[in-house]
C-alpha cells in the first residue's frame, strides 16, 4: 500500500500546469449535479486521485475544477482534502481557489488530511515550537467552512508512555483547531492496533501468534483514546486498515461511539470486489451512532485508471441498499 506520509511529502507533484484555467460550472450544472446526489451522503478523500500520479494517471491534478465536477457527477456530495502545504495550498491550487472549484462543482469540503508540524520528537514541546505553523493551517482549512482537520499519519509509539506523550500533542493540537472553529480528530492505520508495554522499546507481538501477553500491555489505539479529551481529540476510523490490523471496525464503533465521528470507507482494491469488508454492518452501526460522514479512499486500481476506480466505489455505494 502507498505509504501516505511519502505522499505529503510530495504532494507538490500535483501539476499546476491547466489547474486554474478551466472555467466554473454553470449554475444549472451544478444544480442538476446536486439533484443527482441529493438521495445518498457520501464523500471522497481526494488522495484517492492523486496517488494515481506516480504511474501517469494525472487526470485530476492536470485540471483540478474539471476532476471536482467529474467528482460530483459520480456521486460524491463531499470531499477530503490531502496535500495541503504551510505556503496554503492544496498540492499546486491556493485553497481559497480550491473552495471555489468544489462550490462550483456542487462539492461540500468536509474535512482535510493535514500532518501535524511536530519536528523533534512527538512531545508538547517540540509541538510548541511549531504551534504557529499549526495555527496558520487550522485558520486556512476554517476559512473555507472546513469541518474536520485530522493527523493521518501513524507517529512513533513504542511503549505506553510514547502512546501518552502523542495523546498529548494531539489535546494541545485539538485546542488550536478548537479555537478556530473546527474538530480535530486523528485518522488510523494498521500500526496503531499493535499492543505496547511500560517503559518497552518496541511494539509486542500478536498474543494470537505469540500465546499471552506480558503485563500492562496495551492496544495503541485504546491508549490514544485513553490519553485524548474528548472535547479535543474525535477520531476517523479507517476501516481497511482496521482489518488489516487484525481488528473488527464494528466491534470499535460499539466500544467507542462517542469518540469515532468519521469514517473511511476503504477496501483491498474498488468497494466490494474482496469480499472481506463486511460493509452493510459497518453502515448500520455507524448510523446507529449517528454518524454522518463517510469517505472513500482507494489506494490503488489495478484494473483501471484511478477515476475508473473511483466511479467503481461510487457505483457500489449508490447500488447499496443500507447506504443512505
Amino acid at each position: 500500500m502507498t505509504n501516505r506520509r511519502k505522499f505529503l511529502k510530495n504532494a507538490s507533484l500535483m501539476a499546476a500546469t491547466g489547474v486554474l484555467a478551466a472555467k466554473s460550472a454553470s449554475a444549472a450544472t451544478v444544480s442538476a449535479i446536486s439533484e443527482s446526489n441529493a438521495s445518498k451522503n457520501f464523500g471522497l478523500q481526494i488522495y484517492s486521485l492523486t496517488v494515481g500520479e506516480r504511474r501517469g494517471d494525472r487526470e485530476f491534478s492536470s485540471d483540478v475544477p474539471a476532476g471536482l465536477r467529474k467528482i460530483a457527477q459520480l456521486g460524491y456530495s463531499s470531499i477530503e482534502l490531502a496535500g495541503y502545504n504551510t505556503e496554503g495550498r492544496i498540492g499546486a491550487v491556493p485553497i481559497a481557489d480550491f473552495k471555489k472549484h468544489a462550490d462550483a462543482a456542487g462539492l461540500k469540503i468536509l474535512s482535510s488530511h493535514v500532518g501535524l508540524p511536530v519536528r523533534g520528537g512527538w512531545n508538547r514541546a517540540s509541538f510548541e515550537q511549531a504551534s504557529d505553523t499549526w495555527k496558520r493551517a487550522c485558520d486556512h482549512h476554517a476559512s473555507i467552512g472546513c469541518k474536520y482537520i485530522f493527523q493521518p499519519g501513524e507517529p512513533p509509539m513504542n511503549s505506553v508512555e510514547d502512546v501518552n506523550s502523542v495523546g498529548e500533542v494531539l489535546n494541545e493540537a485539538g485546542k488550536i483547531a478548537k479555537a478556530a472553529g473546527l474538530s480535530f480528530g486523528f485518522h488510523n492505520h494498521q500500526g496503531e492496533f499493535q499492543r505496547v508495554v511500560p517503559r518497552g522499546r518496541s511494539k509486542v507481538p500478536n498474543p494470537w501468534l505469540w500465546g499471552s501477553l506480558p503485563e500492562g500491555a496495551k492496544v495503541i489505539f485504546d491508549g490514544m483514546v485513553e490519553s485524548t479529551d474528548p472535547s479535543l481529540v474525535c477520531f476517523e476510523l479507517d476501516v481497511y486498515w482496521t482489518v488489516i490490523g487484525v481488528n473488527d471496525p464494528v466491534a470499535l464503533l460499539k466500544k467507542y461511539p462517542e469518540r469515532i465521528r468519521v469514517l473511511h470507507i476503504k477496501d483491498v482494491g474498488v468497494l466490494g470486489e474482496s469480499g472481506m469488508m463486511n460493509f452493510q454492518k459497518i453502515f448500520e452501526t455507524a448510523y446507529a451512532n449517528g454518524i454522518q460522514d463517510f469517505f472513500v479512499e482507494l489506494e490503488g486500481n489495478t484494473t483501471g485508471t484511478q477515476f475508473e476506480g473511483v466511479k467503481g466505489c461510487a457505483d457500489y455505494l449508490l447500488n447499496a441498499s443500507f447506504v443512505k
